[in-house]
């Protein structure tokens, strides 16, 4: 995370049985609130795979409770997905129920579950036909500059008036650090660039961070052939194929037409919720085990 690290006061946290680690936690703090962690997709504490609910249940009573010791009222954190865990991780989830958690925001990614994928629809095989006629193609390349610069900064500066997450020099370093979890992969007509895709590998799941074309996506059907071959090749072991949040406006919005485009190959809608938990309500962990 330390790429970031000026964007965010760290309060990440160890947690130890005795001498040994036991659990890690990125996170950041801002005024009476802990979040985990704001520059991080998801949230939550990280465990071993073999971790006893109750050993669960005690890191984050211990964890609250040293919370609380240093004046914090609040704790924030977006769940992670179930798609993502390697073993069922459902701890959290049960967490907010007993401790009254607010629920202050959901975002709807889109994920298709490919061992039972539903099938594309034929308007998106239309683009990839569109694509072979006009000799589009793929190549997964290691440079992230031509479509940052070429295709996705102008597109979000032009539409949004924003700028990538990521810097340029940013996602190259991070790729530096996960040469064989950060992808990218462009979409050339002849020697020009036309479309692309970043995408950031776990274990079950291939996950588009970015997405973007130039003005000519709709006569040429760069992104649908694209998608076609990633989804039907490139990640077809993979678990999940998740493109990510069409959302806007802080979750109270969705993109109606990213959202279509994403649902015409096939995936179906998951949550992702961001929890508010008042940090005193610990005690109520109290009674849970009889």
């Amino acid at each position: 995370m330390e790429y970031h690290k000026d964007r965010f006061e760290d309060f990440s946290i160890l947690i130890y049985k005795k001498d040994k680690l036991v659990s890690v936690m990125p996170a950041n703090k801002k005024e009476d609130t802990v979040y985990s962690h704001s520059g991080l997709t998801y949230g939550g504490i990280v465990l071993k795979k073999d971790v006893k609910l109750s050993e669960v249940w005690h890191i984050y009573k211990t964890l609250l409770q040293f919370f609380e010791e240093k004046g914090f009222q609040k704790f924030v954190v977006k769940e992670m997905p179930n798609m993502y865990t390697i073993y069922p991780a459902d701890e959290f989830s049960y967490l907010t129920y007993i401790l009254k958690a607010k629920l202050i925001r959901t975002d709807i990614a889109s994920s298709i579950f490919l061992p039972s994928a539903i099938k594309i629809q034929s308007n998106r095989k239309e683009g990839v036909k569109k694509a072979e006629k006009a000799q589009l193609t793929i190549k997964e390349e290691s440079n992230f500059e031509g479509f940052w610069n070429e295709i996705l900064i102008p597109n979000l500066q032009k539409r949004h008036g924003a700028s990538p997450v990521h810097s340029i020099s940013e996602i190259t370093y991070l790729q530096s650090k996960f040469p064989k979890n950060i992808k990218q992969f462009n979409v050339y007509s002849g020697s020009t660039i036309v479309a692309g895709a970043t995408i950031f590998e776990t274990q079950k799941v291939a996950h588009v961070q970015y997405i973007s074309a130039n003005e000519n996506r709709q006569e040429l059907g760069a992104l649908d052939y694209l998608f076609y071959y990633l989804i039907l090749e490139k990640y077809k072991n993979k678990d999940y194929f998740d493109f990510g949040t069409s959302n806007e406006n802080g979750g109270n919005n969705l993109n109606s037409g990213l959202l279509y485009w994403k649902e015409c190959f096939g995936a179906r809608p998951m949550a992702h919720r961001y929890y508010e938990i008042e940090i005193s309500k610990y005690k109520l962990m109290d009674t849970v085990f009889i």
